[in-house]
């Protein structure tokens, strides 16, 4: 009786030594949960989250709040378990956040660069949204090309053969579209005096027409703007910083004292792109008091499946979708709704 009592007490201690081996191995998923929101109208660690130098802003009765998702890289049962039962939390394969081929560093600093990136195109959007379009400007002209004596380091190039230049990429499109040896017209200002002249392309060794000059851009506005706002990742925040700039630059209150949330990549055409997270984004801004979430177009099947009571969503493709939900919302009205197509 006694060995065999010993016997019952040893597999008891090992079956339970092995359900904690279990419970603490660590699983291959991540959860996803609610992250924090920031208004991006406001403050952030004592600091503006959106800055503007040598110009006057303004102040909005109501809030723009982005969304974040909280990733829990290292998930354990209890937590999965935990977090299967949860209806804000989603338990999803590793590999779909962290790909096999790419170390957690790699995958942090990719969404760190997409997040600066998803700046930098919010303050092109809103700038020229406020009357500052963007500029193709000639950076350098190379000795012995096309351009030389006739362009300028400084020149704004405006249009090829009366094609508008509305960026680099339009401006190479536009000589590559003819022969090597085409002489296009260019139209030009310098130091602020509008220009033409005549350049004769040249083909390079890979047979493709160039003028010879190195492009870059810029916006004329008489004020810098600047995001600093740390530890969020991703480039999911670009549609609510373009909306923030321009409510602090514009004397109108996009917000009419409402707390407004959203999501949504940005690009420099001002189009707004399909993020992930959405259904733990929209119990943040639901928490955060938010009384409309801006839907991305593309998530709005997802935003619709996972609808949280109490917080209407508003479906937008472009940042003009979202200026017009903002006003008619502010307005009393009920912006354009998600739709499951």
């Amino acid at each position: 009786m006694r060995r065999r009592g010993v016997t019952v007490i040893l597999g008891a201690l090992i079956t339970a030594l092995l359900a904690v081996g279990v419970m603490a191995a660590p699983l291959p998923y991540v959860v996803l949960k609610p992250g924090p929101t920031v208004n991006t109208l406001g403050s952030d660690n004592g600091a503006e989250v959106i800055q503007v130098t040598d110009a006057k802003t303004t102040t909005s009765a109501g809030q723009l709040r982005l969304t974040t998702v909280n990733v829990q890289s290292q998930v354990e049962l209890v937590w999965a378990v935990s977090s299967w039962l949860s209806s804000s939390d989603a338990v999803v394969p590793r590999e779909l956040i962290y790909p096999p081929d790419r170390t957690e560093k790699q995958v942090e600093q990719q969404n760190a660069e997409e997040w600066t990136e998803s700046q930098d195109s919010a303050i092109t959007v809103a700038l020229t949204k406020l009357g500052y379009p963007v500029q193709t400007v000639v950076q350098k002209v190379s000795a012995g090309s096309a351009a030389t004596g006739i362009l300028e380091a400084g020149d704004v190039i405006t249009t090829v053969d009366g094609a508008k230049v509305t960026d680099p990429s339009r401006l190479t499109e536009l000589v590559r579209a003819k022969p090597a040896g085409t002489a296009l017209t260019i139209a030009y200002t310098r130091a602020g005096k509008a220009a033409t002249a005549q350049v004769t392309t040249k083909a390079a060794e890979d047979k493709v027409p160039r003028l010879g000059i190195e492009i870059g851009t810029k916006q004329n506005a008489p004020f810098k703007v600047s995001i600093d706002l740390d530890k969020i990742g991703g480039p999911s925040a670009g549609l609510m910083f373009t909306l923030g700039i321009m409510d602090k630059l514009e004397p109108e209150d996009l917000t009419g004292g409402k707390v407004i949330a959203g999501t949504g990549t940005i690009d420099n055409d001002g189009n707004v792109g399909p993020i992930g997270g959405i259904p733990q984004k929209l119990v943040g801004a639901k928490k955060a008091g938010a009384q409309v979430f801006l839907v991305p177009k593309g998530n709005c099947a997802e935003a619709l499946r996972n609808a949280v009571d109490g917080l209407p969503m508003a479906e937008v493709a472009t940042v003009d979708d979202a200026l017009t939900a903002l006003k008619t919302f502010t307005g009393g009205g009920t912006p354009k709704p998600c739709s499951a197509e």
